[in-house]
């Protein structure tokens, strides 16, 4: 079994913000395969299903970012899951570009408000986990308002692609195999590339 989390804040004025793109991908996650993430208990709203013949716990904390770790851990305990080899964590990163992702084994906050708060409440950081680029904040920009803003167009055109490698990822790792996961998500994309798919994508409509 896999606990498979993402993380953002509650409320409808949060939606499609850059902090939470991991509530996206568990959304895609979940209509794709038909699970219903809509049972409030842990301190977040879960959903049981089966992603490619492995049995998941799908997870969106309703704590705010930086309490998240209050709700992995109940989740965790609750199914007496083991954090290194049965949780993956999804969170955006303003440090890698968007439509980017990074997998990783384990490792440290890197800054993250969220990622730190479960670092705290599991005592280790030895989970894997999905980071989701969200571009870089750009100069004399407040970070808060910056994580809390909304894509443009042709950004969330890029990011949807970045839910997509994401999802194809996460099947990899459910089958244990992350290290192909990694080889194959954890490249840069070519910006030009990326553009050119936004502008093909605003012309069709």
């Amino acid at each position: 079994m896999y606990i498979i989390v993402g993380l953002g804040n509650p409320k409808r004025e949060y939606e499609n913000t850059r902090h939470n793109i991991g509530f996206d991908v568990i959304d895609v996650l979940a209509e794709q395969y038909g699970i219903s993430v809509n049972e409030a208990k842990h301190k977040g709203l879960i959903g049981k299903g089966m992603i490619e013949g492995q049995k998941v716990i799908l997870v969106k904390p309703l704590t705010y970012m930086n309490l998240s770790g209050e709700c992995v851990r109940s989740v965790m305990d609750f199914y007496k899951a083991d954090p290194e080899t049965e949780l993956i964590v999804i969170s955006d990163d303003i440090s890698l570009d968007v439509g980017q992702i990074r997998i990783r084994k384990k490792g440290s906050a890197g800054g993250h408000n969220g990622l730190k708060n479960i670092i705290l409440h599991l005592g280790m950081d030895g989970f894997q986990r999905i980071k989701m680029g969200v571009g870089e904040k750009p100069k004399d920009y407040d970070l808060a308002d910056y994580v809390l803003g909304h894509f443009s167009k042709e950004e969330r055109v890029i990011m949807n692609e970045g839910i997509h490698d994401a999802i194809e990822a996460i099947k990899l790792m459910l089958w244990d195999d992350t290290d192909k996961a990694m080889n194959l998500y954890n490249k840069k994309k070519s910006p030009v590339k990326e553009e050119q798919k936004a502008e093909e994508q605003k012309e069709k409509g």
